[in-house]
């Protein structure tokens, strides 16, 4: 036991520890120098993860969660002598998460791993139902022949999948032609389902509604995110009955004993508060006036919403803290800027990068006078690739600012020159359509689309801080050198572009988009 102990106590000091451990690093310019300084010795990645990922926990647009993560990330810049505001763009579906209870009630007694999907209604008390399964019908006359018998009963609408192994230890472990077999049967079931799906004749997101208005008691669903435990949580389309998400293990139990006569019957108690309809929202921004060129920009980006199935670690908010101790750093070694620094916490993202579009939208100013846009949205791992996006002569700057940094910290990167221009995705988009110079920092994988993002795995200690205090050093050395530069990036830009393989014709540069203003714009 005590051998444990002091396993668990140097596991978790080296979790923390600095990268004053990494090799001496020196510059001639001292700005350089003390982000690095400030940056390896006394970061503060750690308390503000904590805070924001454990004590605050996840972002969903429009929720308690995420206004009051807001207002921490407010008076946290205000503690540091930097000006911070929620800054309004429209409104959305206000929603809190209560508990999620599920129960196999019958044949055997199992307590089941679920959760409510988002924005999905509640139950006021436990309701106990048998199972149904959505039935594999001729047609929609049969489906709207079948839709009765759904009342007062809970109806599986998703694929079950046939194993909860991801495949990569399928691979590993199965004869070849085994594994190979057992996969083309998989696909095959896979289609087979998205066929039963569109006999119904109605839309993936309709069937709920109308499942509820039927009488369903509830809809079960799965969205198994291909590896060891993990589910994708995204939102509900119900708007009386609580929608379910089963792990996939649980989701295929309780298939099979619909299936096989045994008549399952489940017990749900979902609590949720729907609070308002359209809740106002906003963006949190923090800015550092420049002192010689006030009316040109320099930004930091990052998305601060989350999905709720867990606590938004790794999307987004790493590279939330990431901007945040840039910024700090900044603030102790150059507090003065040449060009005004704006920090952008944006809303909405995950509904389709509403916040953002809308400050974009809302501020052209800060559009026509942007020299460099910096967004992290994708993990934990170090910055690995920046597209330039299309701008034909920012790779030359680019690689003059990393050949000024620590080879730790900008080890390996590859520029991509020049770049597509990003159509969505993340927030950089919603820039670069304007034209603006706005450039994605592209991280290592660390399994990101598989074990944390849009997942019920998104905690805390999926996080790699020594990966995570590259980025900050990485974004506040950017910033600075950006700063630097006697004339704003130029904004030159590629003129042809591959194919479109949908539709047969060249490329072009993205158009943008209006953003949804209220979650009603949303559902037209």
């Amino acid at each position: 036991m005590k051998k444990l102990a002091l396993w668990v106590m140097g596991a978790a000091a080296l979790a923390a520890a600095p990268l004053q451990a990494q090799p001496e690093w020196t510059s001639s310019d001292p700005v350089l120098r003390g982000i690095w300084e400030e940056g390896t010795q006394r970061s503060r990645l750690e308390p503000l993860a904590q805070a924001l990922i454990d004590s605050l926990g996840p972002r969903l647009t429009a929720s308690p969660g995420m206004f009051a993560a807001q207002d921490w990330v407010v008076r946290t810049y205000g503690q540091w002598g930097i000006t911070a505001r929620n800054e309004r763009y429209g409104t959305w579906r206000g929603w809190n998460r209560g508990y999620t209870h599920v129960d196999l009630l019958t044949p055997r007694v199992r307590t089941l791993e679920a959760m409510s999907l988002a924005w999905s209604p509640g139950t006021t008390a436990p309701v106990e139902a048998g199972v149904v399964v959505l039935p594999d019908v001729a047609d929609s006359a049969a489906f709207r022949a079948w839709l009765p018998s759904v009342r007062g009963k809970f109806v599986m609408i998703s694929f079950p999948p046939p194993t909860c192994r991801p495949d990569e230890n399928w691979q590993r472990w199965a004869v070849a032609s085994d594994w190979e077999r057992f996969r083309q049967a998989r696909t095959e079931a896979a289609q087979a389902w998205t066929q039963r799906l569109a006999r119904t004749g109605l839309a993936a997101r309709d069937l709920p509604v109308a499942l509820e208005q039927a009488g369903a008691a509830g809809v079960l669903s799965n969205l198994w995110s291909a590896g060891w435990g993990v589910e994708k949580i995204f939102n509900a389309r119900t708007r009386i009955v609580p929608t379910i998400d089963l792990s996939c293990e649980d989701y295929g139990l309780v298939y099979r004993l619909a299936t096989n006569g045994d008549n399952p019957t489940l017990r749900i108690d979902a609590r949720a508060e729907f609070t308002g309809e359209e809740t106002p929202v906003s963006n949190t921004i923090a800015e550092v006036r420049g002192a010689r060129k006030p009316n040109e920009y320099i930004m930091l980006s990052a998305h601060f919403d989350s999905w709720d199935g867990s606590s938004g670690a790794t999307d987004n908010a790493t590279g939330t803290i990431v901007m945040m101790e840039a910024m700090r750093i900044l603030r102790e070694v150059y507090p003065r800027p040449n060009r005004t620094i704006v920090v952008g916490h944006w809303s909405g993202e995950e509904q389709g990068l509403v916040g953002s579009r809308a400050f974009a939208e809302d501020h052209p100013e800060i559009v026509r006078g942007l020299h460099a846009l910096f967004n992290q949205d994708n993990g934990t791992g170090r910055i690995r690739n920046i597209s330039m996006q299309g701008f034909t002569g920012a790779a030359p700057i680019f690689r003059r600012w990393l050949a000024a940094m620590p080879p730790m910290v900008t080890d390996s990167v590859n520029i991509d020159d020049p770049g597509m221009p990003s159509g969505g995705g993340s927030d950089n988009a919603s820039f670069v359509c304007h034209g603006a110079p706005a450039f994605g920092l592209g991280s290592l994988s660390w399994d990101y689309g598989t074990y944390t993002w849009h997942t019920n795995r998104d905690t805390y200690d999926k996080i790699s801080f020594d990966d995570v205090r590259r980025n900050a050093l990485m974004v506040a050395m950017l910033v600075y050198l950006a700063d630097q530069e006697p004339e704003l990036m130029p904004r030159d830009r590629r003129t042809e572009f591959p194919v479109n393989q949908q539709t047969g014709q060249p490329g072009s540069w993205p158009a943008c988009q209006a953003p949804f203003r209220s979650a009603a714009q949303s559902t037209r």
